[in-house]
């Protein structure tokens, strides 16, 4: 996908990428186009580009400045983990997912992309929530396209350190989702979230800082949270 295009695309979004960016970012859409899986649901490149990856990139204002620690909650084919990667070369990087070849492409974008500051972790959230190498440990944790909320609440809260911040992007229905997550939230040591539009159509980013860390029984056992959400 030519640079050019991405470059212009991205200064709509108002993201200054100089070329050490938008060069790996074309490279990864093409990684997505040919992947050995369909990751994200379609294959041409232009689609890739505006509905994922640029997406993806409208997360960067919400980050912290300087060096941090991000995890990337059922990454799935990178989303929204590598462009930020990509675009932050300074953060440091985990790719939670659970699924085996998901996890073995992820593995290879790094690998092709020299993304040395990125680590994979083959794992379900629930079990990463108790992992103590894990739990507690982030700054950032992202998790777009997993499941409402509530549910992704007890995925990725439990990841952060007291003061860190989960953002999660959603479409038309955000509004909707913070509404039914608020005993969630409080549950798991949750602040009040707050909705922030990205100016890409309907898509928003719901910010929610953890105040206190996760009680200890959360999250629950693997498939309760999506079950029976709190």
């Amino acid at each position: 996908m030519p640079t050019e295009l991405l470059r212009t695309s991205a200064a709509e979004l108002d993201l200054a990428l100089d070329d050490t960016s938008l060069a790996p970012l074309a490279r990864y859409v093409e990684l997505l186009a040919n992947a050995p899986l369909n990751v994200t649901g379609t294959r041409e490149p232009g689609e890739l580009w505006r509905s994922h990856v640029r997406d993806a990139l409208t997360l960067l204002p919400l980050l912290p400045p300087g060096a941090a620690r991000l995890v990337d909650v059922g990454s799935g084919g990178g989303l929204p983990g590598v462009p930020l990667a990509i675009a932050r070369p300074d953060l440091e990087v985990v790719l939670l997912e659970a699924t085996a070849r998901k996890a073995a492409f992820l593995e290879a974008v790094a690998e092709r992309l020299e993304l040395r500051r990125v680590r994979v972790v083959a794992a379900r959230a629930e079990e990463a929530g108790h992992d103590p190498a894990l739990r507690g440990r982030f700054d950032v944790a992202t998790c777009r396209a997993v499941g409402p909320l509530r549910e992704i609440a007890e995925y990725a809260l439990p990841l952060l350190a007291a003061g860190g911040v989960l953002l999660a992007p959603k479409g038309e229905h955000a509004l909707d989702e913070v509404e039914a997550a608020e005993q969630a939230l409080a549950t798991l040591g949750g602040g009040a979230p707050e909705v922030r539009p990205t100016g890409h159509g309907d898509r928003s980013v719901v910010v929610v800082p953890l105040l206190r860390p996760t009680p200890d029984a959360w999250p629950r056992r693997p498939g309760r949270p999506r079950k029976a959400p709190l």
